[in-house]
């Protein structure tokens, strides 16, 4: 693993702005270790809905403005090789909950075998079951109130995967994430209970839901800033709909208007966090809370030649290539957490139970596939590149993808060749080198066969 104190690639148009910033931090350096006499931090866990990897001026985004995130990767360090769960919405959630990766944990796609009937109409809809072990219960574990806003799209009401029964003490949003589509919905939870908006009725366009939410973080900080809290805002911009009250900075450009509604919803989503920081600063938790931000899954879109969401990685959302599961991850934490830097450890959603519950001194489950990622975030050389992570995905035809160090390999259908690519060397996934490297095809085939249980939600023939 490399640690690498280097000026993030910035959208022009924040260059002069992040230049400051730059000169402003001095080079900050992290503490190596948490002192057992300290507070237990704040974690804040921020997730976008379909943001692409280079969605954001940190990440090399020219045309969008994102001034907040690009101020926390110069206050914080960006994880170049983070993964997401899966490539579509559940079970990303999923492995981010359990700590299980798709072969093991309980949702592993949108639709299942069985489930139940969702409030968007669709059949199918998998709960998590009452034994899952959520990232939430193990932290309430040892004293933090946690909250959740935003998506969830892992139990409908009544089943037992529904948030107030996993671990989270207050949840305002969407159960469904179909329902999660409308930016202006006629209802969303609170708790156990519908909030509705009358106002949106028949097509109105009045309460935009995204507002509600960053209201409900903002709330819930201030209430609970005197004790450990875990904040979970899985945000549902800037999944399609295209929706948004005002298109603001982007009215006068020549685009489209979905164009412009992108981009406005990502800014606005930007604005939000930015106040989010600012609250933390004049409460005066700043430096008690660490605070994640990343995408669910890859760019539904790829907006070549106008935004370029997926940067140079192959692929989008629901693909296993780069561009499906690759996330930008930034991680802050003045003081402990490396300001200005860039850190090209691969790790993934499953990575993320055990890390949270090591930062809040709680014990994580013993049979989870992830491991903390804590030493990396406080500055010490860890070395996972003998560890793999895995991905299935279950739409179309069963499809597998594995990485191992520099290694990344992709099966597209049961019988299909590997497709092996060097990560080192090429990013963008355009050189399969299966066939000059077979040993290490077969290593990875042999890891894929054992990776994964069966389940009977997403039974796969001739497999299980």
């Amino acid at each position: 693993m490399k640690h690498i104190r280097i000026f993030p690639i910035f959208g022009i148009g924040n260059l002069i702005f992040l230049l400051i910033l730059l000169t402003a931090c001095g080079g900050q350096k992290s503490n190596t270790s948490i002192s057992q006499e300290s507070t237990k931090p704040n974690i804040i866990f921020i997730m976008a809905d379909d943001l692409g990897y280079g969605d954001l001026g940190s990440f090399g985004q020219k045309v969008i403005q994102t001034p907040s995130l690009d101020k926390m990767a110069i206050e914080g360090t960006r994880f170049t090789d983070c993964y997401a769960g899966s490539t579509v919405c559940a079970p990303s959630r999923s492995v981010l909950m359990t700590g299980l990766h798709t072969g093991h944990t309980t949702v592993r796609g949108n639709f299942g075998k069985h489930g139940v009937v969702g409030l968007g109409g669709g059949n199918g809809r998998v709960p998590l079951e009452a034994d899952d072990v959520t990232v939430a219960e193990v932290l309430k574990s040892v004293g933090y109130v946690n909250g959740m806003t935003g998506k969830w799209g892992l139990g409908e009401p009544d089943t037992t995967g529904h948030p107030n029964d996993q671990g989270f003490d207050e949840w305002f949003g969407y159960l469904n994430q179909r329902k999660a589509h409308s930016y202006y919905p006629d209802f969303i939870w609170r708790n156990k209970e519908k909030v509705e908006f009358p106002e949106n009725a028949d097509g109105k366009k009045v309460t935009y839901s995204h507002d509600l939410f960053t209201d409900f973080a903002l709330d819930f900080v201030t209430r609970h800033k005197d004790e450990p809290f875990f904040l979970y805002i899985p945000y549902t911009i800037p999944h399609a709909r295209y929706e948004i009250p005002v298109t603001a900075p982007y009215t006068d450009e020549p685009w489209t208007d979905d164009e412009k509604v992108q981009a406005a919803m990502i800014t606005r989503m930007d604005r939000h966090i930015g106040s989010l920081f600012q609250l933390l600063k004049d409460l005066e938790i700043d430096e008690n809370t660490i605070v994640f931000f990343c995408s669910d899954n890859g760019a539904a879109e790829r907006w070549e030649g106008r935004f370029d969401a997926s940067g140079i990685l192959q692929g989008r959302k629901r693909d296993m290539y780069e561009g499906g599961i690759r996330t930008p991850m930034i991680v802050r934490w003045p003081g402990k957490v490396a300001a200005g830097a860039t850190d090209d450890l691969a790790w993934y959603f499953a990575d993320v139970l055990p890390t949270l519950a090591d930062l809040a001194g709680a014990e994580s489950q013993d049979n989870i596939d992830g491991v903390s990622v804590l030493p990396t975030l406080l500055g010490k050389s860890q070395d996972l590149s003998d560890r793999f992570m895995y991905w299935e995905f279950h739409e179309r035809t069963f499809q597998q993808a594995i990485r191992q160090g520099k290694w990344k390999a992709i099966c597209s259908g049961l019988g299909a060749p590997l497709q092996l690519y060097d990560l080192s060397k090429d990013i963008s996934e355009s050189n399969n080198v299966a066939d000059e490297n077979p040993q290490i095809v077969a290593e990875l085939e042999s890891l894929l066969k054992t990776a994964r249980s069966p389940s009977k939600n997403w039974p796969v023939e001739g497999l299980d």
